[in-house]
């Protein structure tokens, strides 16, 4: 089953971005997870998967969507 993600929460990543911050926020859901580097605003899009691979922890977890 896929992760639950949703559009403002910050994750932490496994490894460093060049400009040496690890945390991201997600600003694109689908099949691939667009994020924001927080430390230099570097944009990246990731395949689901990979982001799955590469996550350490949930720094923030946004609210979710009313499905109403």
């Amino acid at each position: 089953m896929p992760l639950e993600l949703y559009l403002g929460d910050v994750v932490r990543l496994r490894k460093p971005h060049p400009c040496g911050g690890y945390d991201w926020e997600v600003v694109r859901l689908g099949a691939d997870i667009g994020i924001r580097c927080l430390t230099c605003q570097h944009k990246v899009l990731l395949e689901r998967r990979d982001l799955e691979r590469r996550l350490k922890t949930f720094v923030k977890r946004a609210a979710a969507p009313d499905q109403s």
